[in-house]
């Protein structure tokens, strides 16, 4: 069991991030005592997506973080963002040691698609924005359609409007610690 104050969570994000769904894990892990840092591709100050308006300057870049260094991962969504991320291997790189290590991985929106490039969604239970569904059940993912997922301690949801279950899982998966994050060929 790790307590929350004592935590330490990763946040991996580039320009045309959702904001809510960087912002609000951020805030309400900061509230609760955790140490929160953003990783990113470049040390640039980063912008949120279409329609948004916040920006927010890395603490480092994603090639320079360690797994072994965090408690927790959070991928927020948006599309430009994940879109980005996923073609990058040290994104994906960084993503399949967070799941052999069995620490938590919280993915929301569109982010998944960075857990499918990472080869992690296949015999997980998952939700997504619906208009990437299909992408999940295609990489063998089992999606549903509700606001938070849980499989083996790596978290999926939907859209901003299921943030508040989603930072109410992220908080609780950390407080029970790490787990087997391994489903058949997953990890």
């Amino acid at each position: 069991m790790t307590k929350i104050e004592n935590a330490k969570v990763l946040i991996i994000a580039t320009n045309g991030f959702q904001e809510d769904e960087l912002f609000s894990p951020k805030e309400a892990l900061e509230k609760q005592g955790a140490t929160v840092e953003l990783a990113s591709l470049e040390m640039k100050e980063i912008s949120a997506g279409e329609g948004d308006n916040r920006s927010i300057k890395p603490d480092l870049l994603v090639r320079n973080a360690k797994s072994d260094d965090y408690d927790a991962l959070v991928l927020p969504g948006g599309l430009a963002n994940p879109d980005s991320l996923r073609t990058e291997e040290s994104v994906k790189s960084l993503v399949r040691n967070f799941a052999k290590q069995g620490k938590i991985i919280a993915a929301i929106c569109h982010a998944p698609w960075i857990l499918i490039s990472a080869g992690l969604v296949k015999g997980r239970e998952m939700t997504s924005y619906p208009s990437i569904q299909d992408d999940l059940h295609n990489a063998g993912a089992k999606w549903v359609d509700k606001e938070v997922a849980v499989s083996n301690g790596i978290i999926t949801s939907r859209s901003p409007d299921d943030l508040e279950a989603f930072n109410t899982k992220i908080i609780e998966e950390i407080r029970e610690g790490q787990h087997d994050r391994s489903i058949g060929n997953a990890a």
